[in-house]
This record gives structure tokens, C-alpha cells and sequence, in this order.
């Protein structure tokens, strides 16, 4: 810890006699051409990414496409992934025309102290998203973090606080919110279009499973440690499906995404990485954003069929396939209405009265939809004017519970009641202290 210390304040003092410093390296002078568009320095906005995986690049390509935006640093506990991320970022400022210079980190605090930094995008696993965030509010930057908001509820009720007692934007990666297909299939129920919805079906995947996956020796270069954080479970041990390896000489990205979320010790499940997205755009149909279902049935329980959830207004959302043809099982939603219904996934809307929209489709290449400059875009206009953007704090706060919930009823395999407007659950001590509701971190960590 002292060794780290003296680190640090030799940096300060190396940029304190620095000429330029490092805000003359990574913010340009004057008005500059970005993107084809012209940029006064007051409205660019300079970026650090934490979290330098599959995602993390995803979402550095997605930024790349808004104008005025700069990027600063970055960090990972894996060495090699903070040197690709470094390369592709210093590559894009050659082709714009801009001083070269991406700063490393391995720890995100030290880039939280980067004055020059407006705001930061967050793209490490589910249970680091609410110590990061709270962080970098507290540091006064503006969040992008990726769905799920956090990896349990008190972790997200958490970061509401954080967000809005440091006067900060943050914006959830739930990016079909910014699609046109979801956002044509939320107007069509706001507005009556399909009468008064009675049921939903949402199919997401299944709940985590306990994590099954055999010790390996840990890679020189990558912090496990550090990415364990504040998980205290001595079962988790290093697999290379949970930090997917890369190689720089010969370039070789992750074969897979991080299986971290499959399992019930590192992550939420389908349950919560689809959920994020598909539960979300039906909370936001329904006007139920910032609130939830009252009452979770688990599937199997009295013979109960599918994972069920209900809703005060009568609404019942349950997890299973949401229409019939060819792409049976894919994930997505069907609102079921008095008057008719209305399905959607990614690239595909259809209504049961064509008059309405009509149907329309597309082929989504693999890894498209994780690109969705349109969401990056209404999250720079947020910091620009100070107003929250389409998926704020509140509103991925209330669909993590929702999974969360879900996920405790699949375990305790019974029916769980919540209250929404209290954010409570009775009298119900058991659900109360299930480690999804928030466990207690490992030292030093504390929420």
C-alpha cells in the first residue's frame, strides 16, 4: 500500500512540473473539426473506459462515432487488454488528426483523479459496476455503465443515491431503449393502441447456475485479485472462461464473452443479462419504470409453468417464448392487449393489426447490437445539457431489482413479495437476507 502511495504522489508531482500536463495532450486547442462536424472546446467531453473486454471495446467503438467526444485513459486488471485498448484508441486519434495518448491504468481510482476527465464508461463485470460508479460520481465525473446496473438491490439503491447526491448523469447500457424497433413497440402500448395490456411474455434465458468450472493457474499479467474485488465467496477460483484471455503478438481477441454472468457466485444469469434489456423495455411500456413487479412465482412452484411476476395493476409478466414461426424462442416480448398485441425483439416489430406499424425485420449480424452509437450519443447530450438521458439511473435501478427478485424466487423456490413503493419485503426475512439483496463484501471493500 505505501509502495502505491509513493507512486501516486510521484505522479502528481511529475505533472505538476510538467508543461503541457495531461490535459495539453489529450484536449485539443480551438475549434476543431470532429467527426465532420465543428467542436468548440467547451463541448467536447474526454472519456476514460474502465473495464477493456469484449464490451468495453464495443462501447469505445460506439463513442467513437459522436462528435466532440475525446478519450483520455483507460483501465483493466489485465495488462494485456489495457495495451489493445491503448493501440485502437491512439489508432482513431491518427485518423482524426489528434495528439496521440491514451493512459494506462490498473487501478480505476488512480483514473478517477484525472482532472481532465469529464466522464467515464464502465464495461467490468457486474460486481465491481456499484463501487466504480459510486467512485466516479464521488469524483465528479458523469457514468455510462453497462446493464445490469449493479450485481445486487442494495447495490443499485446505492448508486441512485450516489448519482443524485453528487448532481451527476448517468446512463444505463441498455441501448434498445435508443432502438427504433422498441421505441416504436413502447408507443403502441402507451398509447392505447393494443387496449388495456393484460399479459406480457418475455423470454430471457435461464437463472444462474452454480459455478462449476475447474481451478486453472492464473495468467502472468492479469490482476485476478483485482477482479475479484468485493466478492467474498472462497469458491471462485480463476478459469479463463471467466476473464477470456487475449494476445497482442499474435492479435488474438476473446473467443467468448465472460461466462461470469452464468454463474450464481459472478453474475445474475440470463436472467439479469437479457432481462436488462427485454424486462426493461416491458417495465418501460407498462409505465413502470422506477417500480416492478409486487409478487414473484418461481417456475415449478404448484406446478407453476413459467417464472411469473405481477404486477399491483393486474399486469402479469411471465418468462417464456413470445410467439409462434420461425424464430420461436428468440429472445423478446409480447404484449398481449384487449384489442391485440404487439411483438418485438432486436431488428423485428410486428402488430396484429398492420394499420399500426406493419411488420418489419432484419437480420442482426452477430456483435451488431452491442455497437448502438444512437445510445452513446443521448448520453453525450445528456452531459452537455445537464438533463438525465433515456435510461437514467432510476430506471436501470428498478429493472436490476426486477431480475434480482427473480432470481431470489428461483432460489428459495417459493413465491416472493415485494413492495415497490417501499422497496421492502415485509415481513419476509429470508428473501430479506439473500445475498442478492446485498452481502457483505471482502476486506477491504465496503459498499
Amino acid at each position: 500500500m505505501e509502495e502505491k502511495k509513493s507512486a501516486k504522489l510521484n505522479r502528481r508531482k511529475f505533472l505538476s512540473y510538467s508543461a503541457l500536463g495531461l490535459t495539453g495532450l489529450t484536449i485539443l486547442p480551438g475549434w476543431v473539426m470532429a467527426n465532420g462536424k465543428r467542436i468548440a472546446p467547451s463541448d467536447r467531453v474526454v472519456l476514460g473506459f474502465i473495464g477493456l473486454g469484449r464490451q468495453g471495446i464495443s462501447d469505445f467503438n460506439s463513442f467513437t462515432g459522436c462528435p466532440g467526444v475525446q478519450v483520455a485513459a483507460c483501465c483493466d486488471v489485465d495488462n494485456l487488454k489495457r495495451i489493445r485498448f491503448k493501440n485502437k484508441v491512439e489508432a482513431w486519434q491518427a485518423g482524426q488528426n489528434i495528439p496521440q495518448r491514451c493512459d494506462m491504468y490498473e487501478f480505476y481510482e488512480d483514473l478517477l483523479e484525472r482532472k481532465d476527465i469529464d466522464a467515464v464508461s464502465i464495461a467490468s463485470p457486474d460486481h465491481w459496476h456499484a463501487l466504480m460508479t459510486i467512485h466516479s460520481c464521488e469524483a465528479n465525473k458523469d457514468v455510462y455503465v453497462q446493464k445490469p446496473l449493479a450485481f445486487t438491490i442494495r447495490e443499485g439503491l446505492e448508486m441512485v443515491k450516489a448519482v443524485r447526491a453528487n448532481n451527476r448523469v448517468l446512463q444505463v447500457g441498455s441501448q434498445q431503449r435508443s432502438s427504433e424497433e422498441f421505441q416504436q413497440a413502447v408507443e403502441l402500448v402507451r398509447s392505447g393502441a393494443i387496449g388495456h395490456i393484460e399479459s406480457i411474455y418475455v423470454k430471457v434465458g435461464d437463472s444462474p447456475k452454480p459455478l462449476d468450472l475447474p481451478e486453472q493457474p492464473v495468467p502472468s499479467g492479469l490482476n485476478w485479485n483485482l477482479w475479484m474485488g468485493p466478492l467474498n465467496d472462497p469458491a471462485i477460483h480463476y478459469h479463463p472462461d471467466l476473464c477470456p484471455p487475449i494476445s497482442i503478438n499474435p492479435e488474438k481477441d476473446e473467443q467468448l464473452w465472460g461466462a461470469w454472468r452464468w454463474y450464481r457466485e459472478t453474475g445474475n444469469g440470463y436472467t439479469a443479462d437479457w432481462g436488462a434489456h427485454m424486462f426493461d423495455i416491458a417495465q418501460a411500456a407498462i409505465g413502470m419504470d422506477g417500480l416492478g413487479p409486487c409478487e414473484f412465482i418461481p417456475k415449478g412452484y404448484n406446478n407453476t409453468e413459467y417464472l411469473t411476476m405481477k404486477y399491483q395493476n393486474g399486469i402479469i409478466m411471465t418468462e417464456q417464448n413470445w410467439r409462434d414461426g420461425g424464430k420461436r424462442g428468440s429472445r423478446g416480448i409480447g404484449f398481449n392487449g384487449t384489442k391485440g398485441w404487439v411483438n418485438v425483439m432486436r431488428g423485428y416489430i410486428e402488430s396484429s393489426d398492420p394499420s399500426l406499424l406493419g411488420k418489419k425485420e432484419k437480420e442482426i449480424a452477430e456483435g451488431e447490437y452491442e455497437v448502438s452509437s444512437p445510445h452513446m450519443q443521448n448520453f453525450i447530450d445528456a452531459v452537455r445539457s445537464r438533463k438525465d438521458p433515456i435510461a437514467p439511473v432510476e430506471v436501470g435501478c428498478s429493472t436490476n431489482t426486477l431480475c434480482c427478485l427473480a432470481n431470489i424466487a428461483t432460489e428459495l423456490q417459493r413465491p416472493v413479495k415485494w413492495n415497490p413503493a417501499t422497496l421492502s419485503f415485509g415481513d419476509d426475512k429470508e428473501a430479506k437476507a439473500h445475498r442478492l439483496y446485498g452481502y457483505q463484501y471482502r476486506n477491504p471493500y465496503s459498499l
